[in-house]
């Protein structure tokens, strides 16, 4: 078969993008990405197809995947959440969004009639969701820090106690990582005596470390959700955006219908997935382990109190919510904005101080922050 080869002027255009990336990379902090990965080992699997289709937990007909790692992974996430030891499930999604509209689809699919809460810290791909699933729902206010205001949802859910509740819990919020707290939104619906409720927990940052601070954030199985979405990419870190959702597996139940065509059963939000996803996650949490995860997290909340003191002392108000590694401040000039990538909203950005960055990176950061200002 004839070989074919990329021509000199698409090389070129190749090696200019891998150049841009290179340094875009370099100076970015505004969005919660990792990037101090090493997946080299696993360059070789980038030469096969591999597809988990269907259900990870049941062998299907396509052989070329990666079905055993994906199942560790959601194992060990599962453990991680304490969900119920006989009932769980999950897979491995192409994000946290993904993880969000499949919570949501099986709380639908639980209560048809349901009405779904969400704050208006939630992130914009919920309201898309929802449109998506021909739900309807009702954003309740935030407290100035980010959390939900649990007194607005107390009362709006009172006033529609005759349907059933879905309650979308944000842990970690897009702009200041606010966590809802999960137990409390439980005691809410106790209080009101609404019987039929579900709550998912939209984890995408804040979920894959929760577990390990000290008090541990009221946000898992335990604390009365239903199911979990995080993301991959972001405090564990790949190159391909990625996430897990893990969800009570007798709730899965009531969707998954068996296809004769893959050999398995239909449990899942898209029909083939990506085989290669699971890989790195299952690479990644080998290699680093729980002790891993637990120093990654520390590393990350003593350099986002560092940015805090950093910024205080120069003058920035800056602030960060208990254990969170998002530093939040007002709008710095544009040319700051652009030069570290910083999301900003409604006169605020931040920093998020992933695993990967260095007190150095932050030190840097505010010198031209300052430098910047002082030219204002």
């Amino acid at each position: 078969m004839k070989e074919y080869r990329l021509g000199a002027a698409d090389a070129a255009a190749l090696n200019e993008l891998l150049a841009q990336v290179q340094t875009r990379t370099r100076d970015f902090l505004g969005y919660p990405v990792s990037k101090d990965f090493d997946y080299s080992p696993l360059l070789p699997f980038l030469q096969y197809p591999l597809n988990n289709l269907g259900d990870p937990f049941v062998p299907a007909t396509y052989a070329v995947g990666s079905r055993e790692m994906e199942k560790y992974v959601v194992s060990f996430f599962a453990g991680l959440f304490r969900a119920p030891e006989d009932d769980w499930w999950g897979y491995v999604t192409n994000g946290g969004s993904e993880g969000n509209l499949y919570g949501l689809y099986l709380a639908r699919e639980l209560y048809p009639k349901g009405m779904v809460y969400y704050s208006e810290a939630t992130h914009y791909s919920v309201q898309k969701n929802l449109h998506l699933l021909n739900m309807p729902g009702i954003i309740i206010r935030t407290l100035p820090n980010g959390e939900i205001d649990y007194d607005d949802l107390e009362n709006t859910i009172r006033m529609n106690r005759h349907l059933p509740v879905i309650m979308l819990a944000n842990i970690g919020t897009t702009m200041t990582e606010a966590r809802d707290d999960v137990k409390r939104i439980k005691g809410i619906l106790k209080n009101l005596a609404i019987r039929h409720h579900y709550i998912h927990a939209d984890g995408a940052l804040s979920g894959s470390y929760c577990a390990f601070l000290e008090p541990r954030p009221a946000f898992d199985f335990a604390d009365g959700a239903d199911s979990i979405a995080i993301s991959g990419h972001k405090f564990i870190g790949a190159p391909i955006p990625c996430g897990v959702v893990i969800a009570r597996k007798s709730n899965r139940d009531r969707i998954a219908h068996s296809v004769a065509y893959i050999g398995s059963m239909d449990t899942t939000i898209t029909g083939s997935r990506n085989g290669h996803s699971p890989l790195f996650l299952w690479y990644a949490l080998k290699s680093l382990g729980v002790e891993g995860l637990q120093e990654r997290a520390r590393h990350s909340l003593t350099v986002a109190a560092h940015a805090v003191e950093r910024l205080n002392e120069n003058g920035i108000p800056a602030w960060r919510n208990p254990d969170a590694i998002t530093v939040v401040f007002p709008d710095p000039p544009g040319s700051i904005r652009r030069k570290w990538q910083l999301a900003s909203e409604s006169g605020c950005s931040h920093i998020i101080c992933m695993p990967n960055v260095s007190k150095a990176q932050v030190d840097e950061f505010v010198d031209s922050f300052v430098g910047a200002m002082a030219l204002v």
